[in-house]
């Protein structure tokens, strides 16, 4: 039986593939919220808080976070098995999966009513760190190759302007919520990053598209708007699960509107 963040959606997701994969039987999941202590008492709660717990319910036999994922799919694909095996290839994806597990709160937050379990996942400081270093280098990468369609809109810049731009925010944010609410700096900011992450994702598309269509600037820097609305709205829904109430939507906005008016003078 695996143990999953009952308040995580992405655990939700896909410890339930893994049932309708036949992976697990259709009682082989359950939310650790729900009672750990009565599927196996010598569990370790934090570490199954932090890693996903496979338990084996004939010995007691534990295992935590990519070695159980790896069970699993040795099981289901034994041609797999030997690579499940390889010690490299387990530390490699043992930092992956910790890198994932950790900021995975920030990744897809928590439902309003989440949070009232005794144990939470640890915050560990250099996995939010690299988090953000990864996806303000994807967004800064993505919105260099973007701001290319937008010419004749907007001014082109050097090819570090983006970098700046994304980098900027991360400083100015955070200056900001550490004026009221220190404590919720790095769940801010990595949800913030999360969101303008998501926001880059989003221009792949038209991205794509000009490979084999040159449509009018005009069409791309709405397309552009549209996104920035969508990122806006997901800003504020974030921040009320957050309880940090509209300050740094209004200070994000503000700060996207300030470089604007730099960048077109």
């Amino acid at each position: 039986m695996v143990l999953f963040d009952g308040e995580c959606p992405m655990c939700n997701l896909y410890t339930n593939a893994f049932v309708k994969t036949g992976m697990l039987p259709k009682d082989g999941r359950r939310d650790y919220q729900s009672n750990m202590d009565t599927v196996c008492p010598l569990i370790d709660k934090q570490r199954a808080v932090n890693e996903i717990a496979l338990v084996n319910l004939q010995n007691g036999e534990v295992t935590y976070g990519v070695k159980s994922i790896f069970k699993i799919l040795g099981n289901a694909c034994p041609a797999f098995a030997p690579l499940f095996l390889c010690k490299p290839f387990i530390w490699l994806m043992s930092k992956v999966y910790a890198f994932i597990s950790y900021n995975r709160r920030v990744i897809i937050p928590a439902p309003a009513s989440g949070d009232g379990y005794a144990y939470q996942p640890t915050f560990k400081l250099h996995y939010r760190i690299a988090y953000l270093l990864l996806t303000w280098f994807c967004t800064g990468y993505i919105l260099t190759a973007y701001a290319h369609l937008l010419s004749g809109v907007v001014p082109a810049g050097n090819a570090y302007r983006e970098y700046f731009i994304c980098g900027g925010q991360i400083i100015f944010q955070g200056i900001i919520i550490s004026a009221f609410a220190k404590d919720k700096l790095w769940s801010y900011l990595g949800n913030m990053m999360t969101i303008s992450f998501a926001g880059s994702l989003l221009l792949l598309m038209p991205l794509a598209l000009h490979h084999w269509i040159t449509l009018n600037p005009i069409i791309y820097t709405m397309y552009f708007m549209v996104v920035a609305g969508l990122m806006f709205l997901e800003h504020l829904r974030r921040s009320k699960l957050l309880s940090i109430g509209y300050t740094l939507s209004i200070t994000w906005v503000l700060y996207r509107l300030a470089i604007l008016v730099i960048i077109l003078n």
